[in-house]
C-alpha cells in the first residue's frame, strides 16, 4: 500500500475521518480528485505544500490527512507546471513514490488522485508545523513576487501596495461595477456565456457588489455561467449571498452545487 499525505484546514477534519476527503480539486484536464504527496523520509519534502496552502487561509492551521492507496490506483504523477500543459502522466500509486523519491529535487511535484478518498484509506489525521515548505513557487525567494488574482492572497501584509507597484495585466484593478454591469446588458437575453462569465470573473476579484443586479444570473440557461456566479460571489459579504446560493444548491447540474459547497467550506 502507497502511503500519502493530503493537507486540509482543521476545520474539515471532522468530516475527513467521517466521510472521507470528497472530489473537489481540479487536477489536468478539469478531472476532479485529491491532492497529495507521498510520504518520503523528508518531512520537509513531504509537507513541503503546506506554506503555500496555508496563503489561501484555514480555519485552525492545517492538518495532514496521511492515506493509504492501493498501490495498483491510477494517479496523476508531475510537476504542477506540467499541469497547464496537461503533461502530467498516468500511473500506479506505488510507481509515483517511486517516480517521486528518485528525483534530485522533488519540490513542486504532486500526485492526483482522481476520485474522492474514502474513509476506510484515511490512515491518520495528525497536525503539522504551519512554517514547513516553500511559498509561491521553490526558490521563489529574490524573485519578482506574481500579482495575478490566482497568486496574491487578500488581506495579506502589503498586498495592496504591491498590485499598486507591480500591476497585473490581466487581474486587475477589475473594471467600477457600472461598467461591469453595461456589459451585462450588452451581452443580451439571457446573454453570451462567454461574455458574461468574463464579467463574473472580474466581480469575483471584490469583497460586495451589486447582487440585486446579478441574481438573474441564478436562472441562465447554460450552467457554466450560473457556477461561475456561485465562485464570483460566494464569498461576498453582501446581504442575501446565503439565499441565493441555497437556491444554488439544488441546480440540476452536479458542477454548479458541487461549487456551492465549496465556496461554503470554512477557510
Amino acid at each position: 500500500m502507497a502511503m500519502f499525505v493530503h493537507l486540509t484546514s482543521a476545520a474539515n477534519a471532522p468530516r475527513v475521518r467521517r466521510s472521507g476527503i470528497r472530489a473537489v480539486a481540479h487536477g489536468q484536464g478539469g478531472a476532479r480528485g485529491v491532492y497529495c504527496f507521498p510520504v518520503l523520509p523528508s518531512y520537509t519534502v513531504t509537507h513541503q505544500w503546506l506554506r503555500e496552502l496555508a496563503r489561501f487561509g484555514s480555519r485552525g492551521g492545517l492538518v495532514a490527512v496521511h492515506v493509504r492507496l492501493d498501490d495498483a490506483q491510477p494517479v496523476l504523477v508531475g510537476h504542477y507546471r506540467d499541469r497547464a500543459r496537461d503533461a502530467q502522466e498516468t500511473a500506479p500509486a506505488a510507481e509515483a513514490v517511486r517516480r517521486i523519491a528518485a528525483l534530485d529535487d522533488p519540490r513542486g511535484w504532486e500526485v492526483f488522485v482522481p476520485r474522492a478518498i474514502r474513509p476506510r484509506e484515511v490512515h491518520r489525521i495528525r497536525t503539522a508545523p504551519q512554517v514547513v515548505g516553500w511559498r509561491y513557487q521553490p526558490d521563489a525567494h529574490g524573485v519578482r513576487p506574481c500579482t495575478c488574482f490566482g497568486c496574491r492572497v487578500r488581506g495579506g501584509y502589503g498586498s495592496r501596495r504591491l498590485r499598486e507597484r507591480l500591476p497585473h495585466p490581466l487581474d486587475g484593478p477589475p473594471p467600477p461595477p457600472r461598467v461591469l454591469l453595461a456589459r451585462i446588458t450588452a451581452a443580451g437575453t439571457p446573454g453570451d456565456p462567454v461574455a458574461l462569465r468574463e464579467v463574473l470573473h472580474w466581480f469575483g476579484m471584490r469583497r460586495r457588489g451589486p447582487l440585486a443586479q446579478l441574481a438573474r444570473l441564478a436562472a441562465h440557461p447554460d450552467p457554466t455561467v450560473r457556477e461561475e456566479l456561485v465562485w464570483a460571489v460566494g464569498r461576498w459579504t453582501t446581504p442575501g449571498v446565503s439565499e441565493l446560493l441555497d437556491g444554488l444548491a439544488d441546480d440540476p447540474h452536479p458542477d454548479v452545487r458541487e461549487a456551492v459547497e465549496e465556496v461554503r467550506e470554512p477557510w
